[in-house]
């Protein structure tokens, strides 16, 4: 398992730690360990999804991921 950390902007509420909490739900094998107003930290299987995978389901949630 891979682990990260991701710095996430435009995140402001609840709403917006749900939109995202839902959209890597999506994502196969993605585990959150903690996710707040403005970061995301998640442990992921490198055999079944991939880094880029993670990245685009958050910015398909409407926000913008910084590099990790």
């Amino acid at each position: 398992m891979h682990r990260i950390t991701i710095p996430i902007a435009g995140m402001h509420c609840g709403g917006c730690v749900r939109a995202v909490r839902d959209a890597l739900a999506r994502v196969p094998s993605v585990h959150v360990e903690h996710l707040g107003v403005g970061t995301v930290t998640l442990r992921y299987d490198p055999s079944r999804t991939t880094r880029e995978a993670v990245l685009s389901a958050i910015v398909r949630a409407g926000y913008e991921p910084a590099a990790a």
